[in-house]
């Protein structure tokens, strides 16, 4: 049971890297099946064109993070019912939907290691598809019947979408501000994490201490998660990451490793930024340009320590429920995410 914050253990024994992922999996295994016993059978469709490219992205090898953090939460809460199955399948719907959309407005030719959705389909399968999952996610939180989980997973899809139109707004503009990247990757990426787990003591019926404190759990893991893949696109092997290497560099996007290597440049680098990135007028050695003044200036470094900062936010906001076996896991997915940078 939930413990308050004065009389909370520790979090100790927590797993690290891919076994933390691995004992997360576990842990709640019957759930997971269920729910992707549920996500397959909701994505189905008299229109075969739906299921054969939500088809595509689902089962592209995605670790479910988000339904994961969601069944993992619930039952951390106390909660021992099933309602946390569907509105685990909405987060993961809601999630592929924004998938399929992002790739069609970043024009990416690879997700998860294979060929994108709107690669094989093309861009208008991918976005009425993308709508078909949204519409898909909100048929079950009306069928959940609850308000508040609609109030919170209705206000999270708002804040995706002004996530990603403010990502729009100051791409390919070296002048914008850390807090305009910080508003950027808090709406598009840590909205849903903090809508996944804040869920799990709603459907707990757990006091507004605990749903604040799962809340925040979700956010910080999920500024931490997207600070990690921003530094990625610059360090990783393609493999790895799942995408084109330098895909962000190649779209002009501002990411904080880009805005770190800026304003600690001279004025020589900072023109080559604003050729790059501004004007989008690259050549085949610009990318390894790129990295090497973000090595420089500890770009990436920087990066992956803030992201730990907000890591241990995540791990501080567990301090109101008692150890046991779902915080321990969920305090190990904090390091999975930082650890990817490594």
């Amino acid at each position: 049971m939930p413990a308050s914050a004065d009389t909370a253990a520790p979090v100790m024994g927590a797993p690290l890297g891919e076994d933390a992922l691995a004992a997360l999996t576990a842990l709640v295994r019957e759930d997971l099946e269920a729910c992707n016993r549920l996500i397959v059978d909701r994505m189905q469709s008299p229109v075969a064109l739906i299921p054969q490219l939500a088809a595509h992205i689902v089962a592209a090898g995605g670790k479910r993070l988000r339904p994961l953090l969601t069944l993992a939460a619930a039952r951390m809460a106390g909660y021992r019912g099933t309602r946390h199955v569907a509105l685990a399948a909405c987060v993961e719907f809601i999630h592929t939907a924004t998938l399929l959309h992002d790739d069609v407005v970043d024009e990416s030719a690879l997700r998860r290691g294979q060929a994108s959705a709107n690669a094989l389909f093309g861009n208008k399968p991918s976005v009425l598809v993308g709508d078909f999952l949204f519409a898909r996610a909100f048929q079950l939180m009306v069928e959940d019947g609850s308000l508040e989980v609609l109030r919170i997973l209705s206000a999270a899809s708002a804040t995706i979408s002004e996530g990603e139109v403010l990502q729009l707004v100051i791409q390919n503009d070296t002048s914008s501000t850390e807090a305009q990247y910080l508003a950027v990757i808090e709406g598009k990426t840590a909205a849903l994490f903090a809508a996944a787990t804040e869920i799990g003591a709603v459907v707990a019926d757990r006091p507004a201490a605990e749903q604040a404190a799962l809340r925040a759990y979700g956010h910080h893991l999920g500024v931490a998660f997207q600070l990690v893949d921003d530094a990625l696109d610059y360090s990783a092997e393609q493999e790895r990451l799942g995408k084109t290497v330098g895909d962000d560099f190649r779209e002009g996007k501002i990411t904080l490793p880009v805005l770190l290597a800026f304003a600690r440049g001279n004025e020589a680098e900072r023109a080559f930024w604003r050729r790059t990135v501004e004007e989008r007028e690259q050549s085949g050695a610009d990318l390894q340009q790129a990295i090497a003044l973000m090595q420089k200036h500890r770009a990436f470094g920087d990066t992956v320590a803030r992201a730990r900062d907000y890591g241990a936010k995540a791990l501080a906001a567990l301090g109101v429920f008692a150890d046991g076996a779902e915080r321990r896991a969920l305090a190990g997915i904090v390091e999975f995410c930082i650890s990817r940078a490594r």
